[in-house]
């Protein structure tokens, strides 16, 4: 589990506990284990998995962990993303598909805001090994 996964364990580990409290803790724990299973998700598939609204799912998630759960699922994305290219010699536009991007233009947009430096120069600059065809 990576750093940000442990914080939320402790956030969501200290929330005040109630039978609702409990109950609402369980499904975020639910979706958790979800999200750090790898597999794409969406705001909008999670909810339709939980039976929740959108806007309810989020307000969840957020009450329990204190984070914006879009902004959750972007980062895990993008972290997934640059284990991948440290790790496979899979190619940018397959790493992409892989962490749940349709178009790999908006992938490389959010690597790049997130590492300030494009997929191939993440990959080129930590992964000395790498090969430079890409």
């Amino acid at each position: 589990m990576n750093r940000t996964g442990k914080d939320l364990d402790e956030r969501v580990a200290t929330q005040p506990d109630s039978p609702t409290d409990e109950l609402l803790q369980g499904r975020v724990n639910k979706i958790l284990e979800i999200i750090e299973s790898g597999r794409p998700c969406t705001v909008h598939g999670l909810a339709a998995e939980f039976d929740l609204s959108e806007s309810h799912l989020q307000h969840l998630f957020k009450r329990q962990t204190g984070l914006r759960l879009g902004r959750f699922l972007i980062e895990q994305k993008l972290q997934r993303s640059a284990q991948l290219l440290l790790r496979s010699d899979m190619p940018i536009k397959q790493i992409a598909y892989a962490v749940g991007y349709q178009h790999t233009p908006s992938f490389t947009r959010a690597f790049e805001r997130r590492f300030a430096e494009s997929p191939w120069m993440y990959r080129t600059h930590n992964n000395p090994n790498h090969s430079k065809k890409c």
